[in-house]
Formats: C-alpha cells, sequence, structure tokens
C-alpha cells in the first residue's frame, strides 16, 4: 500500500493475506489511519479537484454526461515545488471555503501559483500571488504553474478509476491521506518504508465501529 504508486484495492490485499474483504477493508483503514499527518507550511501551487465515478455509469445519470461537479466529491492540494502535498476533502471550492485554508497552510508573503478561479482573487492581499489562464491556454508563466498538483491529482484518480474503482465520500479524507503520504515518502522503498509507517502510526488508533458508524 505505501509504495503502489496507485493503490492497492482491499480486493487484492484479501488475496495476499487469505482473509476476508472486509477484514482486508478494515486493515488497509487503520493503515490510511497511520498515514495521517501534520499539515506543513507550503509555498508553491494551489488547485482543486473533483474525485467521483464518471457520470454515464452513476445511476441516476441523464443525456448529460460530460464532465462536471455532479456526484463527486471536491478536493483542495497545495503543493511545493512538486514535492511535499497538501489536500483536503472540501464541501465546497469557493473563496470562502479555500482562503482560509491557504491562509492556515501557506507562509504569509510565500509564491503562491494557481489557476485564474476568482476563488482565488484576494490572494494578492496576504501572497505573492500569480494565476496561469487556463482559458488562454496559458499552463506556463516563467514560476507559475499548476502542472505538479495536476499531476497529483491524476495519479489519484488513476487510483480511484483502475484499482479501486469505487470509494465512499465519507472516506474520502482517508485515501487522500494515503496518497499524500505516498507522495511524501516515495523516496523509500521495502523495509524503510515499512519502518517510517510504524514510526508515524504511534498512538494513532481507529476501531472498527468507528470506521463504521453512519455518517452525521
Amino acid at each position: 500500500m505505501i509504495t503502489a504508486r496507485k493503490g492497492f484495492s482491499s480486493v487484492q490485499f484479501a488475496k495476499h493475506l487469505g482473509v476476508t474483504q472486509k477484514t482486508a477493508w478494515c486493515m488497509e483503514h487503520r493503515i490510511r489511519k497511520a498515514c495521517e499527518s501534520e499539515t506543513p507550511i507550503l509555498h508553491g501551487e494551489v488547485d482543486e479537484a473533483y474525485i467521483g465515478g464518471k457520470r454515464a455509469n452513476m445511476s441516476n445519470a441523464s443525456s448529460d454526461t460530460g464532465r462536471g461537479s455532479v456526484g463527486k466529491a471536491a478536493v483542495m492540494g497545495l503543493q511545493q515545488g512538486g514535492g511535499a502535498v497538501v489536500a483536503i476533502h472540501v464541501k465546497r471550492i469557493d473563496q470562502d471555503t479555500l482562503l482560509p485554508i491557504v491562509k492556515d497552510t501557506v507562509a504569509q508573503g510565500s509564491s503562491v501559483y494557481t489557476d485564474e478561479s476568482r476563488s482565488y482573487i484576494h490572494l494578492k492581499r496576504a501572497f505573492d500571488h500569480q494565476a496561469v489562464k487556463h482559458s488562454a491556454s496559458e499552463y506556463v508563466r516563467e514560476r507559475a504553474s499548476t502542472n505538479s498538483i495536476e499531476s497529483f491529482w491524476a495519479l489519484i484518480k488513476r487510483g480511484y478509476y483502475g484499482t479501486h474503482h469505487w470509494w465512499s465520500f465519507k472516506h474520502m479524507h482517508r485515501y487522500i491521506a494515503e496518497y499524500v503520504y505516498r507522495q511524501k515518502t516515495r523516496h523509500l522503498i521495502g523495509l524503510d518504508a515499512i519502518g517510517a509507517l510504524i514510526q508515524t502510526s504511534q498512538g494513532k488508533t481507529l476501531t472498527y465501529e468507528a470506521l463504521t458508524e453512519p455518517t452525521p
């Protein structure tokens, strides 16, 4: 789980361990709990994405099967120069939701790069903010771009569609923590990777009751 770039499904996990899928699913979520870590102070790229099933495959799909946010979950991400990542499951991607997260995560005065979304128009008040204009086919301007964080989104989506095929939005933050952890420890392999996870797992517990309790 901590070295497979696109994740490892509970079905695969169950086959390897000789346990039920239910047991493997619970074990994987405990590993994801261990992957959770403190949010670092960053500078760099800020972007958001929608994670979820393809509209055409949903039970309530209509003739509108194109891109969009219907039936998907919003995730905001901040990435520092192709390295450390912070990703947070959010209810909305409006200014009132996103700006406080940037201010809490990024050191004031740091360089922040975004697309031209109106949600970020007030970042200049606290940061060195530059926006690339995707609507004008501009993706890089000097140091400004969102290419690294968009590559991170692409990796999560490949894991969602190709490995897991589906996951509950209730547990979205757990899967996001797993992908963020792998990005942070991507230089580790074998026993070094396992040892690092054991260190981060200290003091973190997740009971089956807490994992399966109804969404409030």
